[in-house]
């Protein structure tokens, strides 16, 4: 019966009510059904996986892979070698712009979840339904269990693991534990692991020197190293950057005014050409293969800091030195021509790649840039660099290179397009036209009181010949070693006062069993002169005539009180000309005994070696002059031949160094046969130092091409940077000897009692000797103002 009190609404809307409930119902039963299914695997995963997960030892004991670093004395980087580049720095060592540019973008949320971040899921996932723009959640936590037990395969497995091992860390570390991990292990880029590498890497500068903007483009790098490297991608570093920075500000971490700042800073990224701020690369890489002869593999991954005796002004100025010499030599030779040649592509969008292709083959050189010719003619010439910047080349910039811009130049030396040349620029930034030198140079220098080694380089550039001539090239040291024949000489009573015959002379039986005529550098003979002036002008004959004074067999014993190998400087009258073989660390070592008073003492290079802790693990224990352990020749001979290059200096053949006005200096210059080698070897009392300049390939380098043209002025540019406020050092003789006639004599063996007429009749000599002594005087200051003596 029909019920007239009902509303019909209420009958029509019965079945939807009846829907509606069922369907919460059944969401509801979904939803019990989904938790109780997430609680059952949970509870699965803490039962069953939970307790099989790997230990925390690694992050408990955190020790990374830490590379090795080579340092000066003074503390300045100059080599680091490891596959993973990383500074460990602790928490509270960390800046606070760092740590909040990174909890930022990577986890603001990291101090409130406990290893997941539920809030960040579902964040994550509503912004995923509604952009294309994928957006994660994984926390700090998270990524560190990926970075040191899991792939980074996309599994439910993997991602089950991944929370179950950030439940543990977080129970088993503290927060500041685990965000300390995280920003030392996280891989930036560039082999830089960790942020305080990456600001060193990238803006050459510690941690806790870095901007708010420097520290926010940083923070950029996890998610994507080389899409956000400032380097490679500078454009979407910038973008990333500007993010984080918003980001900063949203969550309160800086101020409006803080914001404004960073956002417009200019960040100035450091490039791989000025990695380190000293050039020491052959230095590195000797220290690096000492080191590992003695730690092997660990060498670089247990995070060794090795302290070098080199220090950073010694170094540069060394540097600066050997680079000016060389390119100073290849300019007085002409212009050889391009490096090379390239077919540029006619389509113009192809021309770029394919000189960026080309220029790869020929790397820079620290200011001397490889370039193609796009266009050339007597007047100008226009190259494009690797960056890919174009440069014009006008005016004095195309003076040492015109001869390649004639119509007649020979096809090897022609400057047209598509050469490859060589492009450097001069004090006033304007370009010029260079070139590659061929000749090769040495430089070292040590302290010869205790072989500590100031300086190192063992070739113009280690980028293209990584041979070291100051250790592994053998050569002639020419006349270089007339010194050590003649402190031999001291001892088998000849004084400098003694006369010696600056004559031709002819020697039977010498190596080939024929006559052996020499002769002296300019073929020009002074007749009898006393054994100072001969060293002074570095007579041969003089030389020659002392060994065959004291015997070729004595002379090759004595040498090897310096350090010299007998094998490689055989007992013959040639010995007294430098023709054996030496190396110039052996010069180097062999100039100190004369400059400490007659020690020897060992060269070394590495001072100490400390873990990464700074534990020491390595000490050196260097001998030093003063131990009478180590004195290889008397005192009095030290004293003596020590005068004897001095006047080298004042008026001889290294007469160019009085320009440094100090009369403390003592050397002696070198040049082989064919001017192949040329050589200076000199001192200070506290600092001895040797230049050696000639082809690998031995050839001659020019007739005008002397050790005291070539080599001495390496020397001087050297000694002139180190010298600077160093006292001026004089010695006192020691006990035993006597000044008598104006020359220096052992007590027991004065005027008359020496060996005096080498060569010269007996009543010749008395009427010589009254008078060569004062010539010796006069003969200094008249040669030290034209410093243009030969060798």
């Amino acid at each position: 019966m029909f019920n007239k009190n009902q509303n019909p609404d209420q009958t029509s809307n019965s079945p939807r009510k009846k829907w509606l409930a069922r369907l919460l119902v059944s969401c509801a039963a979904l939803g019990t059904g989904v938790v109780l299914i997430g609680a059952l695997i949970v509870i699965l995963a803490m039962t069953l996986i939970y307790p099989k997960l790997p230990p925390m030892d690694q992050l408990t004991d955190y020790h990374p892979k830490m590379p090795l670093r080579i340092y000066t004395a003074d503390h300045v980087l100059m080599g680091e070698f490891g596959e993973e580049r990383r500074n460990l720095v602790r928490i509270n060592k960390i800046p606070d712009i760092m740590k909040k540019a990174v909890l930022a973008i990577e986890d603001d949320r990291f101090y409130q979840h406990s290893g997941v971040d539920y809030i960040g899921i579902l964040r994550a996932a509503l912004h995923n339904l509604v952009s294309n723009n994928r957006q994660g959640a994984s926390t700090i936590t998270q990524q560190v269990a990926r970075n040191f037990f899991l792939t980074s395969e996309q599994t439910f497995k993997r991602k089950l693991y991944e929370v179950l091992l950030a439940w543990k860390i977080e129970r088993t570390l503290t927060k500041d534990q685990i965000l300390e991990i995280y920003l030392n292990q996280i891989y930036l880029g560039q082999r830089a692991f960790g942020f305080a590498s990456a600001a060193q890497v990238y803006f050459g500068k510690p941690l806790q020197d870095i901007t708010l903007a420097e520290a926010a483009m940083l923070a950029g790098l996890p998610k994507a190293p080389s899409a956000n490297n400032p380097i490679t991608n500078p454009t979407r570093a910038k973008q990333r950057q500007q993010y984080i920075l918003l980001r900063m500000k949203q969550l309160g971490y800086v101020t409006d005014q803080e914001y404004e700042k960073a956002k417009n800073e200019e960040i100035k990224v450091k490039t791989s050409r000025n990695e380190f701020s000293v050039h020491a690369q052959y230095v590195a890489e000797m220290v690096r293969m000492m080191v590992y002869d003695q730690y092997k593999d660990e060498t670089y991954t247990r995070g060794l800091n090795v302290y070098t005796t080199i220090t950073q002004k010694d170094q540069e100025a060394a540097y600066q030195a050997v680079r000016r010499g060389v390119m100073d030599y290849d300019k007085r030779h002409g212009y050889r021509g391009p490096e090379g040649y390239m077919e540029i592509p006619a389509a113009r969008d192809a021309i770029a790649d394919a000189i960026e292709d080309e220029l790869a083959k020929y790397p820079d050189s620290d200011g001397i840039l490889s370039a193609v010719v796009l266009e050339a003619s007597p007047g100008r010439v226009r190259a494009v660099l690797s960056s890919g910047n174009e440069i014009s080349v006008t005016g004095n910039g195309l003076n040492f290179a015109a001869s390649g811009l004639t119509s007649n130049a020979g096809s090897n030396k022609q400057i047209r397009r598509g050469s490859i040349i060589r492009l450097a620029q001069d004090i006033q930034g304007n370009w010029n036209i260079v070139q590659m030198p061929q000749i090769e140079a040495a430089f070292v220098s040590l302290n010869p009181n205790d072989g500590a080694i100031k300086s190192l380089i063992g070739g113009f550039d280690f980028t293209q010949k990584k041979f070291n001539h100051v250790t592994q090239a053998w050569r002639q040291p020419g006349s270089s070693f007339k010194p050590f024949i003649y402190s031999a000489s001291l001892d088998k009573n000849l004084a400098p006062a003694s006369i010696i015959n600056d004559a031709p002379v002819s020697f039977s039986g010498q190596t080939n069993g024929q006559n052996w005529t020499p002769k002296n550098f300019d073929s020009k003979y002074e007749g009898p002169i006393t054994m100072r002036r001969g060293l002074m002008k570095s007579k041969n004959m003089i030389s020659i005539q002392i060994l065959n004074q004291i015997g070729a067999q004595y002379g090759q014993e004595f040498i090897t009180r310096f350090g010299f190998d007998p094998d490689k400087n055989p007992p013959y009258l040639t010995l007294a000309l430098g023709a054996g073989s030496v190396t110039p660390l052996q010069m180097a070592t062999a100039y100190s005994v004369f400059a400490n008073g007659g020690y020897k003492i060992r060269p070394y290079i590495i001072s100490h070696i400390t873990d990464s802790d700074g534990k020491i693990l390595s000490q050196a224990r260097p001998e030093k002059a003063g131990d009478e352990s180590n004195r290889v020749i008397d005192a009095r001979n030290a004293f003596i031949m020590d005068t004897l290059l001095k006047d080298v200096v004042r008026g001889g053949t290294a007469a160019r160094a009085n320009i440094l006005n100090r009369p403390d200096l003592a050397g002696k210059t070198g040049t082989t046969n064919d001017s192949i080698d040329a050589w200076f070897a000199g001192y200070q009392p506290s600092l001895v130092a040797v230049a050696w300049l000639g082809f690998d390939q031995p050839r001659n380098m020019g007739g005008r091409e002397t050790g005291s043209a070539l080599a001495l002025p390496v020397w001087i540019s050297y000694m002139q940077k180190t010298l600077s406020g160093i006292p001026v050092e004089m010695k006192s003789p020691p006990a035993g000897v006597i000044y008598e006639n104006g020359d220096y004599y052992y007590t027991e063996a004065p005027p008359g009692k020496i060996v005096t007429n080498i060569g010269v009749g007996q009543k010749d000599y008395e009427k010589i000797y009254e008078t060569e002594n004062n010539n010796v005087k006069d003969e200094i200051f008249a040669d030290r103002s034209s410093g243009m003596l030969p060798d």
